[in-house]
């Protein structure tokens, strides 16, 4: 009896080595699955920000997935979007149309990323319009052509978008996503960025669990 409890307890002491061991395994890694930003974004604690681009084909793909992600967050974790201006013919147009819509989303209390919002139904709308019907309004000579898919897509006029536009919140907004170009010129986008100083390497991510577990990973640190 004597020795086969002694066996018992070994066999639970190896299970325990070997989960731990296993959960050591999944950590993140930095200079892996990501690196330290040098200039980490400000107030970003407890934050999953993603750097993209309408007419990055990457942040297309990506798009079928982040809903699973923002879902999947702990409770406490935002998710924010940061578009980047200086990618596409009408990355300066589009950033200044999302940044209105954003504002708007909070002013009504809807969540950026629910399927309610105003931000979501343009950027849908436009990644459909590039990616999928091919679109290029203009090749950069139509920004009124381009501007009038996303005013469509959600009901706004133009008027109505300028009026917004000057609004001090958009303003702010757009600086904070100027930060964008210095995190897209690392790797390109879409760029994943942990409380605001942790860039995912995006040719690490396998699957969407292995994403998830970057992420949860470095939210505890």
């Amino acid at each position: 009896m004597k020795c086969s409890s002694l066996f018992t307890k070994v066999i639970k002491l190896m299970g325990v080595a070997v989960l731990f061991g296993a959960m050591g395994l999944h950590a993140a890694k930095e200079g892996d699955q990501y690196m330290v930003l040098p200039d980490p974004i400000p107030n970003a604690q407890n934050t999953v920000i993603e750097v993209f681009s309408y007419d990055c084909p990457f942040c297309f793909k990506y798009s079928k997935i982040v809903p699973t992600i923002v879902k999947d967050l702990p409770k406490g974790v935002k998710f924010k979007p940061f578009h980047l201006k200086t990618k596409g013919k009408y990355g300066v147009q589009a950033s200044e149309l999302f940044a209105v819509l954003t504002i708007m989303d909070q002013k009504k209390g809807v969540d950026v990323n629910s399927d309610a919002s105003l931000f979501h139904k343009v950027e849908y709308a436009y990644f459909d319009e590039y990616h999928v019907k091919k679109n290029r309004w203009g090749n950069g000579a139509d920004p009124k052509a381009f501007l009038k898919t996303g005013l469509d897509a959600v009901g706004l006029s133009e008027a109505e978008f300028e009026k917004e536009k000057s609004n001090p919140e958009v303003q702010a907004l757009l600086k904070e996503w100027d930060r964008s170009y210095d995190i897209a010129k690392i790797q390109g986008v879409p760029a994943f960025v942990v409380n605001g100083k942790y860039l995912i390497y995006t040719k690490s991510i396998k699957s969407v669990q292995d994403l998830e577990q970057i992420i949860n990973d470095l939210l505890k640190k």
